[in-house]
Order: structure tokens, then C-alpha cells, then sequence
């Protein structure tokens, strides 16, 4: 090990030879020093270079700032998730709930139980669903993230589930060893291993793993984001006290559970706002970070979680004394919940389910036909 450290000295008086060491065998250090002026001059290494070792140096820097952070955070939430946009409307506005909300559970379960071709056909589909629907600033922030979250998915798990070689040994020789011939090569063209890189390999097996895991995570946030930003909570809690009523008969409390998913949606946005405008605070401040500690930025941080903490507990304690005051008493069965407006079934419901039966027969004949 290198120690090329820095060095202090420090200097200790010592008492005369005559006194404390025989003469005979006089110090070899004694030897050297002069008897009336006797001192050691001791050199120990201390730390390494000319200056000590600072472990904040090591803080990420640059595009890690606390101040890009911070304006990350006020720019993600621009265009939250869950938040009712009214304009301009769309022939989503116009669908009815109940079917929206079935089309929510079939995405959630194609992705599964469909070929890779479908998965990737049903990620186009939302994606130009959501470039037709959505604001410009809306799915341009939303599809950016959801993109690289399921990139990042895509990656780690092709190059993970399969990629790494087993540290076993096989219990069977080798073909050659029992006088076998070897395998013959597929006339198909068949390969497992797609690509190396490396030490990782990508087989088919990753990628059916990472395809599946990466279109599901997509399809589940896009479509909740599409069902969210075209339908009001009102509009979601009528829907889903439809198809929850036959549970009122087995003792399900369909009152709460529609009332408690209402109180949700309607708080989900104020989370947003908090988180947004509490960091939009700081930036406008305009601090300057390159002045503070590494301990005074952490404190900052600590500041900003705590003080989003305390705000929405503050919305929560307002939002239950309003409730007190309208008149809630704790019982949901008892209070009256006003959906506003009662959903219509249309032609335009038809299609949709139609179009629903259509995607869900394809999904069903790729595991056949697309092998």
C-alpha cells in the first residue's frame, strides 16, 4: 500500500544522556544530538496529498444539482396524473365510464397473455391515442417519462433474467465424453441467444420478460393517465358503484369504497399542487447552492419533504371539517353522494366495445398463429 502522505513534526525536548543512559552503551540517537540542546524530531504521516480529504467533493454535481432538482421537480408536475382536463374535447370525454373502465382492465391483462407483436401493437395504440387526445404540453411530459421508466425496465431485465451464466456445473458428461455425437445444427434458423454484450447475454427469454414488464408498466400508467385526464372522479365513482352494487347483498360497503375513491381523486391533485408549488418557492428564491454546505443543501431537502407533509395533512384536516359541516356524520350508507350528471350508453359506447371484443380476439390468436 502507497502512503505518500503529508507530514507534521513535532519537537520533544529530551533530558540529558548523563542522567538516564549508561555511558557505556550511549542511544545511537543521542549520538547525533547535541547534549545541551537534545530534541526528536518525530515525522508522522498523517493524510494523503497536500490537502486532507473532503468526502463532499464526491456529491454529484453539474446536471445532479439541488437547483436543477428542484426545477425538475416544478416542471414534472406541470401536468399531473390524475388531474380532469375539460378542454378540448375529445370523443373520449363523450364515452361512457363503464366501458372506460373496462377497456382499463383489458389492457391491464393483454399485455400478459398476448405475443410480443400485440404487446408492442397495444404501446403504438396509447401512444398516438395520447398525441391525439391530450394537450401538446401534457403528452409530450408524460410520454417522455413513461418511455424511459419502461426503457430502463426493457434493459435491466433483458440483460438480467437470462443474460448472466449460472456458476453450476453439469451433472451429465459432455456428448463427446460418452461418444455421442453432438446436436445438430436447427435448418431453421432458430437461436436463443439474440445478443451479446460481454459478460451479459440477451435470449429470448429476457426479452419476452423485459417486453412483457415494460409494455405492461406502460400500458397501466398511460391508460390510467388517458382515463384520468378524460373523465371526472365523479364520472369514475358512478362507474364504479355500478359494477360493485351486486356486492351490496354479500355485506360489501360499496357506499365507503365509492366515497373513499371520490375523497381520492379529488385529493390526488392536491398532492400535485403542494409538490409543485413548494419547489416552485425555492427556485423563485433564487439561492445560491455553490455557497452552501453539503449539511445545509441535505437541510433544505429535509425542509421541503417536511413542509409538503405538513400542507397536505393541513388540506386533509380541512377537507374532513367541510365534510363535518355539510353534514357527514360518519356513516356513508346515510350520506348522499351526487355523481352531477348520470352516464348515457350510446352508439359511441357500442363501437368502443366492439372495437374492445375485436383487440381482445386478436390478442387471443397471436399465441397461436405468431410463434
Amino acid at each position: 500500500m502507497n502512503c505518500n502522505h503529508a507530514a507534521t513534526f513535532l519537537w520533544l525536548p529530551l533530558p540529558p544522556s548523563t542522567s538516564t543512559l549508561s555511558p557505556k552503551c550511549p542511544s545511537p540517537i543521542l549520538r547525533t544530538l547535541s547534549p545541551r540542546n537534545a530534541r526528536l524530531r518525530i515525522r508522522v504521516r498523517a493524510s494523503k496529498g497536500d490537502k486532507p480529504a473532503n468526502w463532499s467533493q464526491w456529491i454529484p454535481a453539474g446536471s445532479f444539482a439541488a437547483d436543477n432538482v428542484f426545477r425538475l421537480i416544478a416542471g414534472a408536475t406541470a401536468s399531473p396524473i390524475g388531474q380532469f382536463v375539460a378542454s378540448p374535447t375529445t370523443f373520449l370525454h363523450s364515452i361512457d365510464p363503464r366501458v372506460k373502465l373496462v377497456w382499463l382492465l383489458a389492457l391491464v391483462v393483454l399485455p400478459a397473455r398476448s405475443h410480443i407483436i400485440m404487446r408492442f401493437g397495444l404501446v403504438v395504440y396509447l401512444t398516438l391515442l395520447s398525441i391525439w387526445v391530450l394537450p401538446r404540453n401534457s403528452w409530450k411530459d408524460q410520454l417522455g417519462r413513461v418511455y424511459l421508466l419502461s426503457g430502463l425496465l426493457f434493459i435491466t431485465l433483458g440483460l438480467g433474467s437470462d443474460g448472466v451464466p449460472a456458476l453450476v456445473q453439469l451433472r451429465t458428461p459432455p456428448p463427446a465424453m460418452m461418444g455421442l455425437p453432438n446436436l445438430p445444427v436447427s435448418l431453421t434458423g432458430y437461436a436463443y441467444t439474440i445478443m451479446k454484450l460481454g459478460p451479459l447475454t440477451f435470449t429470448r427469454k429476457g426479452l419476452s420478460v423485459a417486453s412483457t414488464v415494460a409494455c405492461l408498466t406502460f400500458t397501466v400508467f398511460q391508460s390510467a393517465s388517458l382515463c384520468l385526464t378524460t373523465t371526472t372522479p365523479e364520472q369514475l365513482a358512478f362507474a364504479l358503484r355500478w359494477f360493485m352494487l351486486p356486492l351490496k347483498y354479500i355485506g360489501v360497503s360499496v357506499s365507503e369504497i365509492v366515497l373513499t375513491l371520490l375523497l381520492s381523486l379529488r385529493f390526488i391533485s392536491l398532492v400535485f399542487d403542494e409538490v409543485r408549488n413548494i419547489a416552485l418557492g425555492i427556485v423563485s428564491r433564487r439561492v445560491n447552492w455553490k455557497q452552501l454546505t453539503v449539511m445545509e443543501t441535505i437541510d433544505i431537502f429535509f425542509n421541503y419533504f417536511r413542509r409538503i407533509f405538513k400542507n397536505i395533512f393541513s388540506h386533509a384536516e380541512q377537507i374532513s371539517q367541510a365534510m363535518i359541516v355539510r353534514g357527514f356524520k360518519g356513516d356513508s350508507g346515510s350520506h348522499k353522494i351526487y355523481f352531477l350528471s348520470e352516464s348515457s350508453f350510446g352508439m359511441v359506447d357500442i363501437i368502443c366495445l366492439l372495437c374492445l371484443t375485436v383487440v381482445i380476439g386478436a390478442a387471443l390468436m397471436s399465441e397461436y398463429y405468431l410463434v
